[in-house]
């Protein structure tokens, strides 16, 4: 989900690095993990993180959360810490755009991040304490739009254009797809709403 700087990005051998752009999450349900983001009405957001949220305190306490299950994929402990970074990235890209008119993100390398903070050397403990905090600080965030906020926009240096709406609804399929990534399933349904028809 990220887009990688023009910088050389540190990498790890053994990761298989997430290139693609995930937008088309918009226009479509995951056909991995199975969430839809046509299904979040904005004033879902918050509850999406917060349950979300709320699934990974097991998943840390796994006693093979630093175990990478299968070649060219993350272990659970470092996917729980991308999801904590993942939190408190598009909290600051909703208060960039907030506060800005049709701001340009910063570039965000999620490999290298691994990388450079050690994701898989992270104490596991500290780590849900961290995600809880961001994820509350993101669900807050969200939360706190004005109605009249919703269109305001934003972009990435790819060309990616959001509104707070469509990056909200974005944003929230990463940690629900990370999860299904760790356990097989993900922790928010909509309720009884159904998908726009193709």
């Amino acid at each position: 989900m990220a887009v990688a700087s023009p910088a050389v990005p540190a990498t790890d051998p053994d990761i298989t690095p997430d290139t693609k752009d995930w937008t088309w999450v918009l226009d479509e349900g995951c056909p991995e993990c199975g969430f839809d983001t046509r299904r979040v009405a904005r004033g879902d957001i918050p509850d999406v993180v917060t349950a979300n949220a709320s699934a990974w305190p097991d998943v840390l306490a796994r006693p093979d959360v630093a175990v990478r299950a299968r070649p060219g994929v993350w272990s659970p402990l470092e996917y729980a810490c991308h999801v904590r970074d993942v939190f408190d990235i598009f909290t600051r890209r909703l208060r960039l755009m907030l506060a800005e008119e049709d701001p340009l993100f910063d570039n965000w390398d999620q490999d290298t991040t691994a990388i450079e903070d050690d994701y898989a050397a992270q104490d596991p403990t500290q780590v849900a304490a961290q995600l809880a905090g961001a994820a509350k600080g993101a669900a807050a965030a969200f939360a706190a739009v004005p109605d009249e906020a919703w269109s305001r926009t934003g972009r990435r240096s790819d060309g990616a254009r959001f509104t707070v709406e469509s990056l909200g609804r974005y944003f929230v399929h990463d940690p629900e797809h990370h999860l299904w990534d760790v356990r097989g399933s993900t922790a928010w349904a909509p309720p009884g709403r159904q998908p726009p028809t193709d």
